[in-house]
């Protein structure tokens, strides 16, 4: 049997087919790409001078920034990347993908940021955010309607541009850890039709869909799965979301993501850390199909490289299905 590519194992486990072998890994981002590779993560670039930069010396930027990608994905043995849309340009972002598909072919599965859909507000526009659901809800709703319009433009393109994309990574976060920001009323009237219709039209141009928010999304869940995401990220245990729960209830209809803690990366004990790991892999992998492994967030800045790369060799040593 011919071995699957990064790219075929994943689009496969999104699908909550068997695979057999190891479990897909990925991270949602990998910011710590100056101590594992000794290279600026490109999230964290500037192009100030990028104007004043030659086509030679732009695709150079380009092509650095497609190496570091693949480095990262190559080193940590990730099936799939997460590209930022770094620099913004629609043709910039669509060169930067064609470097990384000629550099590593289809052995990965491509994504970028695809989210119309209202984030919960910071502090500083919590205020006006909320004032504005209850006094102008219409207002609201076409403010959405605009997001929405944006992003399935943003997709008919990319589907016209021939696919050098595979999917998106809905990265608009509804939840504390204590609970979701918004009520399930308001998630329904608010969030999920213009959820729903952004994935309906994905679907529809052939393109996956992962659906990421942290903290505890178990009053909303219900309502985030039937809006038909292929997967859910990233079942934050701090948040209170048990994998094995989540995935008794709904791994049948979604594939799931995540569930390493990363507060007990960051700051427990290496034991803590090492039966962390072992039980997020026993909860996901128990249906033998579905499950990919990453972080209950990312690989963030400030997170220790070594206990990442614990994590990682863990589950390359012991995420492996049994026949």
């Amino acid at each position: 049997m011919d071995r699957l590519t990064g790219k075929e194992r994943f689009i496969k486990t999104l699908k909550r087919e068997k695979i057999g072998g190891r479990v897909p890994t990925f991270e949602l981002v990998f910011f710590l790409t100056m101590e594992a590779l000794g290279k600026v993560h490109p999230s964290q670039r500037s192009y100030g001078q990028w104007n004043q930069m030659s086509a030679k010396e732009k695709q150079a930027l380009i092509d650095d920034t497609a190496d570091v990608l693949i480095l990262t994905a190559q080193k940590y043995h990730h099936d799939a990347i997460f590209v930022h849309a770094n620099p913004g340009d629609f043709e910039n972002q669509l060169r930067l993908f064609e470097s990384i598909r000629k550099k590593s072919g289809d052995e990965y599965f491509l994504m970028i940021h695809g989210d119309p859909t209202f984030s919960m507000p910071d502090g500083g526009s919590m205020f006006d955010f909320t004032a504005r659901l209850y006094e102008d809800p219409e207002g609201m709703k076409a403010d959405a309607e605009c997001n929405l319009n944006y992003y399935r433009n943003m997709a008919e393109q990319l589907d016209k541009r021939g696919h050098l994309i595979d999917g998106f990574a809905l990265c608009s976060d509804y939840c504390f850890n204590v609970n979701p920001f918004f009520t399930p009323d308001m998630f329904g009237e608010f969030i999920a039709p213009y959820l729903k219709a952004i994935l309906d039209d994905y679907r529809a141009l052939g393109f996956y869909s992962i659906k990421h928010t942290d903290g505890n999304i178990m009053p909303i869940v219900e309502q985030m799965v039937q809006c038909g995401p292929d997967a859910l990220h990233s079942l934050d245990p701090q948040g209170g979301v048990d994998l094995g729960v989540v995935s008794d209830m709904y791994g049948d209809r979604v594939a799931l993501i995540g569930n390493v803690n990363c507060g007990l990366l960051q700051t427990g004990t290496e034991e803590e850390c090492i039966a962390d790991v072992r039980r997020s892999l026993s909860d996901g992998m128990k249906r033998g199909a579905g499950y990919i492994f990453s972080t209950s967030n990312c690989a963030y800045t400030g997170l220790p490289l070594e206990r990442y790369e614990l994590m990682n060799n863990i589950w390359y040593d012991e995420g492996i299905y049994k026949d």
